[in-house]
């Protein structure tokens, strides 16, 4: 067996991205939960293959799967563009453990306003360190920005989770279930904004289509962004809709209810279940590499790109997760 090829194109996912069925396989390894597991040994031994490919040297014994092994691993504990390894639970993989731990006792203990509090202060606490693990870009962040965005998408929450649930005291129960999913809905259109305002402000790097940084772009920004809040919320529909509907119905029955202690982690399960799909499914809605046509920029910008390579209709950026 001959050495492994130098062509192989690492820079991207290794199934086609212009595709929803390409992007789900993706993201399919990307939010893999066993690669929480990886100590950190390993972590850095895929940095070193990925990073010595990319720089023409073949690790002895690499073949093409083990390279690409060792690509997924590297994206899923090092961010893209500052290459910083992402604390534990803000990498994609740890979203579907997390998230189901989350939002199954969101659903369980919607019924108290301690609990209710206790649990959306709790999510947005995780989202908090989501949101800024992935941003786009490697623009840094004030500790005052990242406070802001924590209090008011918190604040948020609890105000939302809290309206409506007095609005549902008579309604039927069923209703009740789906506070916490407006709730969620409604930090999301806080957090991330707020937690990615330093892209709003300054832009994100939009590059040509060999990779070659361009510049910075709001407008770009204010599109990543907008894709990621519509797929985070898509994210907690099944999530945070079936698991209700099914739970009303089973806690009617016998079994249940001569085990309440059951429904709990009854709950849990059925999230995580829902979890496992939804997550990789709804990041796959849009490109991870997003386009924007170069019309559509700033004036500057749109300027500096026609006189570097006129030829250019579309630039590119990375939206974040």
């Amino acid at each position: 067996m001959g050495e492994l090829p130098l062509d192989i194109n690492i820079q991207e996912p290794r199934w086609d991205q212009s595709t929803f069925l390409g992007r789900a396989r993706h993201f399919f390894t990307v939010t893999d939960p066993r690669n929480l597991l990886l100590s950190g040994a390993q972590l850095e031994a895929s940095r070193n293959i990925v990073q010595n490919y990319r720089a023409g040297v073949v690790t002895p014994g690499l073949t093409e799967d083990q390279l690409w092994r060792a690509k997924y691993v590297y994206d899923s504990a090092f961010h893209p563009d500052t290459g910083e390894k992402v604390v534990l639970i803000g990498r994609m993989s740890a979203q579907v453990p997390m998230n189901m731990t989350i939002t199954g006792c969101m659903l369980t203990f919607y019924r108290q306003t301690p609990t209710v509090v206790f649990w959306q202060w709790v999510n947005q606490s995780f989202n908090a360190v989501v949101n800024y693990s992935n941003r786009s870009g490697d623009a840094p962040i004030t500790v005052r920005q990242l406070g802001t965005a924590y209090v008011s998408a918190t604040t948020g929450a609890v105000a939302t989770a809290l309206g409506l649930k007095s609005l549902t005291k008579h309604l039927p129960p069923l209703v009740g279930r789906f506070v916490p999913f407006a709730a969620v809905a409604a930090a999301n259109c806080i957090n991330i904004p707020l937690m990615r305002q330093r892209e709003l402000q300054v832009g994100i790097p939009v590059t040509d289509e060999a990779g070659q940084r361009l510049g910075h772009s709001v407008t770009a920004a204010k599109q990543g962004i907008f894709q990621v809040v519509i797929s985070r919320i898509c994210m907690a529909i099944p999530a945070m809709a079936i698991p209700p509907v099914i739970m009303d119905t089973l806690e009617k029955k016998d079994f249940l209810k001569r085990r309440p202690w059951l429904g709990g982690p009854l709950q849990v399960g059925l999230v995580g279940f829902c979890l496992v799909f939804a997550t990789p499914l709804c990041c796959a809605l849009f490109p991870q590499r997003s386009s924007i046509q170069v019309s559509r920029l700033e004036p500057e910008l749109r300027a500096r790109i026609h006189q570097q390579t006129p030829g250019d209709e579309v630039v590119y950026y990375n939206k974040g997760l």
